[in-house]
């Protein structure tokens, strides 16, 4: 499903997503975050628990490898047969790629123009045909639903879908496990397309 999200992803929707993924991600870790000490020497665990969450070490660098391979082991193998397909600027178009890899499909990525070599070289070296279009994503989006129509190919949402969001949410489960008895007061964490916060 391309477009809003029609159905809320449930607690129920993401610990099966857990199980899924298990062993073809890692379960990244969960550090204390260092902070100077005064005077400026060394550093120390950091104040009322702040926690960072690694997902730099993860598949590709990126909390996006989650959402990607969930949302592929749910495919038929008609789906994944007919091949791969999704735009992004980098970090998904990487998840993508890989999670092609590791299932044994092709995958067709649309980029843009602008995008940095390390991303578009990293999501070639995974295998995909990378296609470039436009700086926006709408641009990338459009592009990529024309060659869906001509040619076929599993569309692969960036965001925007329950099994997307639902392996995404895995990170949660993580911490949660991560953090024992330990409970946070607030989440503090980037966003883009809002995936990582779902």
């Amino acid at each position: 499903m391309s477009g809003a999200v029609a159905t809320l992803v449930s607690l129920a929707d993401v610990e099966a997503a857990h199980e899924r993924i298990r062993g073809a991600v890692r379960r990244t870790p969960l550090i204390p975050a260092p902070f100077p000490r005064a005077g400026g020497r060394g550093a120390t665990d950091a104040p009322d628990g702040v926690w960072l969450k690694c997902e730099n070490l993860q598949r590709v660098s990126a909390f996006k490898a989650r959402g990607a391979y969930n949302f592929v082991s749910r495919l038929s193998p008609e789906e994944r047969a007919a091949g791969l397909l999704t735009y992004s600027s980098g970090n998904h178009a990487q998840a993508v790629a890989w999670a092609a890899r590791a299932f044994g499909v092709p995958a067709r990525i649309v980029m843009p123009v602008d995008a940095p070599d390390v991303k578009r070289e990293a999501t070639i070296a995974l295998g995909a045909q990378v296609e470039l279009e436009g700086t926006t994503s709408a641009e990338r989006k459009a592009r990529a639903e024309q060659i869906q129509r001509e040619v076929g190919g599993t569309m692969v949402p960036p965001f925007d879908d329950p099994d997307i969001i639902a392996g995404q949410g895995t990170v949660a489960l993580e911490i949660i496990e991560q953090l024992g008895s330990r409970e946070p007061g607030m989440v503090l964490a980037p966003i883009g397309g809002g995936g990582q916060l779902s």
